[in-house]
Parts: C-alpha cells; sequence; structure tokens
C-alpha cells in the first residue's frame, strides 16, 4: 500500500487557452509521463502537460473527495492556468 496518495492539477503546454486536468495518483510524475505519452485519461491524450499544483493526502479517500472539489473549482483551476513555471 502506499505511503501517500496525491491529488494533481496539469495545465496543457502549447496552447493560447491552456486547458486543465485534475487527477489523483500515488506517484505524481508516473502519471504525468503516462498522460503525456498518451496512456492517460482519454481527455489528456494528444496534448502535453506540465504539473501545476499538487497536495498530499494519507488516505485514498481523502485525496478522492480533494480530487471532487478542484474539479469543481473552475476559479482556482484558472487562476493555476496563469502561473508561470520556472524551471
Amino acid at each position: 500500500m502506499a505511503d501517500a496518495t496525491f491529488v494533481y492539477v496539469l495545465r496543457e503546454l502549447g496552447s493560447a487557452r491552456p486547458r486543465s486536468y485534475v487527477g489523483w495518483s500515488t506517484d505524481v510524475a508516473a502519471r504525468l509521463r503516462a498522460h503525456n505519452s498518451g496512456k492517460g485519461a482519454k481527455s489528456t491524450r494528444g496534448r502535453q502537460w506540465e504539473v501545476v499544483y499538487v497536495e498530499r493526502f494519507r488516505t485514498f479517500g481523502e485525496a478522492m473527495s480533494r480530487e471532487w472539489h478542484l474539479k469543481r473549482d473552475r476559479k482556482l483551476r484558472r487562476l493555476l492556468m496563469d502561473i508561470q513555471i520556472s524551471a
């Protein structure tokens, strides 16, 4: 069993109006690779993504509840689309 479950928000790369995607995983880096290779969720296929937000939870249930709320928080997701990430 995983030590933690994460909820994450992705931003589409290379778009004037980027889309966002909210998901959960026990390994965010591996999940991002899956999304970017076309093996992630159907709605993420054919696009390249970057992680813009991550929260850590001790239980799967807590993560699933937070994912549900983040998917409905369009204001936060719009704010996250405007954040510039420096490498």
